[in-house]
């Protein structure tokens, strides 16, 4: 039996963009849907419950961030951002609100649909049964048994550490905010602290990068957050 195919719901209001955009995603072998707006956006995401949403954030009846928000209150889709705007504070407002990537306009295709497979990748992989080890590099982390190896190793982690790395684990090519992580691990009251962040994110390099000078697995996005890139 074959895989039903991912459904992507593409909300933009310049028609050309809209157009390429589509048709890039159904080279891939995307089912896609259209909208223009924010409330035809609702309405075809409560209708056509996509797998995965591409948002442009200026829309002539709205904000794209109010429809992230709608949408979070019901579904757990991935929300790439297609933007002109292109300052941190966008980017951060954009992610906070829930979603998932943020791609600056003009944007290359290749990188655009990149990103798309990863973002189905992990939300298929989130409700297959038995997730319990994830594994990257030479590390190997036991969901089930709270263990962490290297090497075949144990690896000891504090337990901010290990809240810290299974959290951006359990999200991964996805940016998230220094407050999300810092509500994640640390609480709601400690969401301004971003030097805990700066300070456990290298703790958590030197143990588990190669090269904690040039990591492949936790990256940095500048001024927003991190990603984690398995």
């Amino acid at each position: 039996m074959s895989e039903p195919t991912p459904k992507v719901l593409v909300v933009e209001d310049e028609a050309e963009i809209r157009r390429f955009v589509r048709l890039a995603l159904e080279r891939e072998g995307f089912e896609v849907y259209e909208a223009d707006g924010v409330k035809r956006g609702l309405i075809e995401a409560g209708t056509r419950r996509p797998d995965l949403v591409v948002l442009d954030l200026g829309l002539p009846d709205g904000d794209g961030v109010d429809l992230i928000r709608d949408l979070r209150t019901w579904s757990e889709a991935p929300v790439v951002v297609l933007s002109a705007r292109t300052t941190e504070q966008d980017k951060i407002g954009a992610l906070d609100a829930g979603a998932d990537d943020y791609l600056v306009k003009p944007f290359g295709t290749g990188e655009l649909l990149a990103r798309v497979r990863a973002h189905l990748r992990r939300r298929a992989g989130s409700v297959a049964d038995g997730g319990t080890l994830v594994e990257f590099g030479d590390v190997r982390i036991d969901l089930a048994r709270r263990t962490t190896e290297r090497a075949g190793q144990a690896l000891h982690l504090t337990p901010n550490e290990y809240r810290l790395l299974t959290h951006l684990a359990a999200h991964p090519h996805c940016v998230l905010t220094h407050r999300q992580l810092l509500k994640a691990v640390w609480g709601p009251n400690h969401v301004d602290d971003t030097h805990y962040l700066r300070v456990y994110m290298g703790h958590l390099r030197r143990k588990i990068e190669a090269d904690p000078s040039q990591p492949r697995h936790l990256v940095t996005e500048t001024g927003i957050g991190y990603r984690f890139v398995p």
